[in-house]
């Protein structure tokens, strides 16, 4: 892409003395690890060429970003249509989707992107990584809503996205996607008109979709649905939650039977798309052997909202946050206040355990123009503080992040937003909210300078063979090694997070797991070799590339890439 365009900015940035430390695996923030800031933003490019409606992180540390073909043209031309065509200043072409790219790859390292080709529109779909690290993605609209495509990241730059010749059974737009512990099978949930579920692939080959009796009773058809991009997670008992409108269920999919009706959610108004909160797992924790498993669910829209912002009003949308314990045999919501009200926003699980909501809107609801009152500022979540001092407000952005906005978190500990745009084209001039190309990198306070010593550094993972960058296989042992310019806190941690694809407000996949530390020993020159023990699994962890980070007092190192694997 012509630089003019993009102004990029330059991307800145043996004597063992057997000494056997305290070796702790849970979640615990150091209190003022943040020193009382609120962290700092930074502008990376000021034109990604399309809008970041979905993102997804790759092992390869490259980051895809697409949104729709039928928006036609996009914020990156072509030179050439991807059958060899020339793309020429006429009319026809100027307006021609297939001269824009709707998909980029993003380098990291180099703050750069290249064009990826999509042939189908990829417009509200869904995604999940399989274990070779693959983005399945699934649906889309139109001619697109039945298609499956991979993109298998790679290192030379010249992966590209692959269009499968097998079709969905049934329609799937504004779906979820769940990767399951089977190996590299995924559910998808829902999406308009289709109140079902379905494999890919398929158990057998004259398998269709399972209706699903759920979304039929959560459905709202006044206000455009309200169970759209229903929220799924996987339990470590091999079951799926789903969570669509205001209810929510535990679903034995091998079975096709709803093992628990969950209490409803406290208060009116929705949580699912149009009415778009967002929704996250806590962090899964080896001190209870991964059996707790906890929920939140965090914003959305108020009753009517969506009705009402086709006529011009912006209702205030819902400042409530529920959290449940979904394992066991009680289950209740527990309730409190985010400090405003907030809908289109993202929920991301950050390398401390702490959750990250970010982007979105106060009023309104989902849709073309559908939201006023950008939330500007970031607001932090700490799942172990005591109720009423959990919630922090973060440092403000001053871009707005509305419909079609992602964030995703990145192995040095950034947080990477794009998106934006609340138009059914690219419009820059003359709306409120103008498509938005910019991308953002959120920097936490645990990144600041100060913590440089306490930082843990040159992170590497050893395996059974000892050798680099191999595969790690449920319950097995594996060592990481890495430095500190001082002596350990008293509490090290190890964290192992599977990337989610984000769209919509939804990070579908995402999971953190706190992994069981066996030994610390402390050798010279500050270097420590830590013995960790794997998930126990694909239950608590489907099979895929994880970002494992070594958490110092609450100081994280940069994440670096581990496969854990079947036997």
């Amino acid at each position: 892409m012509d630089d003019k365009k993009h102004f990029p900015l330059a991307f800145k940035l043996m004597v063992v003395l057997f000494s056997l430390l305290h070796c702790v695996c849970f979640s615990s923030a150091v209190s003022g690890s943040s020193g009382g800031k609120k962290g700092q933003w930074q502008l990376l490019m000021n034109n990604t060429g399309v809008v970041g409606m979905h993102m997804a992180l790759t092992h390869h540390g490259t980051v895809i970003l697409f949104d729709q073909t039928g928006s036609g043209r996009s914020g990156y031309g072509l030179r050439r249509r991807y059958n060899g065509t020339r793309c020429r200043s006429t009319q026809h072409d100027l307006t021609d989707w297939s001269c824009y790219a709707h998909s980029v790859e993003y380098d990291i390292p180099l703050n750069k992107v290249r064009p990826l080709r999509l042939d189908t529109d990829p417009w509200c779909s869904s995604g999940s990584f399989l274990s070779n690290g693959t983005l399945l993605q699934i649906g889309g609209y139109g001619r697109g809503s039945r298609r499956i495509r991979y993109f298998r990241s790679c290192e030379n730059s010249r992966c590209d996205w692959r269009q499968s010749k097998t079709l969905l059974s049934h329609d799937r737009w504004y779906a979820s996607s769940q990767i399951l512990p089977e190996k590299d099978r995924a559910i998808v949930v829902g999406g308009r008109q289709a109140l079902s579920y379905e494999f890919v692939p398929k158990l057998h080959s004259n398998f269709g979709s399972f209706d699903l009796p759920f979304l039929h009773q959560t459905l709202n058809r006044n206000e455009g649905g309200n169970n759209l991009y229903p929220f799924l997670h996987l339990s470590s008992d091999g079951n799926l939650f789903i969570f669509a409108n205001r209810d929510s269920i535990l679903f034995n999919y091998r079975q096709n039977r709803v093992v628990k009706n969950f209490p409803r959610i406290p208060g009116a108004g929705s949580r699912n798309y149009p009415s778009s909160g967002s929704s996250v797992i806590l962090p899964l924790d080896h001190t209870n052997r991964f059996r707790k498993v906890e929920v939140m669910v965090c914003g959305g829209a108020a009753s009517g909202a969506h009705q009402a912002a086709k006529q011009g009003r912006f209702l205030k949308g819902l400042s409530s946050c529920g959290r449940m314990v979904i394992s066991g045999k009680t289950h209740k919501w527990n309730m409190e206040n985010m400090p405003r009200p907030r809908l289109l926003n993202d929920l991301l699980v950050l390398p401390t355990g702490d959750i990250l909501i970010i982007n979105g809107a106060r009023r309104g609801s989902a849709g073309w123009n559908n939201a006023a009152d950008p939330s500007l500022q970031p607001y932090l979540y700490k799942p172990k503080k005591t109720l009423g001092r959990r919630f922090s407000v973060l440092k403000s952005t001053k871009i707005a992040r509305m419909y079609h906005s992602s964030a995703i978190l990145i192995p040095d500990g950034r947080v990477l937003v794009a998106g934006s745009n609340p138009n059914n084209k690219y419009t820059f001039r003359n709306v409120r909210y103008p498509t938005e190309l910019r991308l953002q990198a959120f920097v936490p306070a645990y990144m600041d300078r100060q913590y440089h010593n306490t930082r843990p550094g040159n992170v590497s993972i050893h395996y059974a063979s000892g050798t680099y960058g191999g595969r790690v296989r449920y319950g097995e042992r594996f060592s990481v090694r890495f430095r500190l310019g001082r002596k350990p806190s008293k509490t090290v941690e190890f964290s192992a997070y599977a990337p989610p694809f984000t769209t919509h407000s939804i990070s579908m996949n995402q999971r953190m797991l706190k992994l069981r530390c066996r030994s610390m020993v402390r050798g010279e020159g500050g270097w420590i070799n830590a013995t960790l023990e794997a998930p126990p699994s694909p239950n608590v962890a489907p099979s895929g590339y994880y970002m494992l980070t070594v958490v110092n007092g609450g100081i994280p190192s940069t994440s670096q890439w581990i496969r854990f694997i079947h036997a």
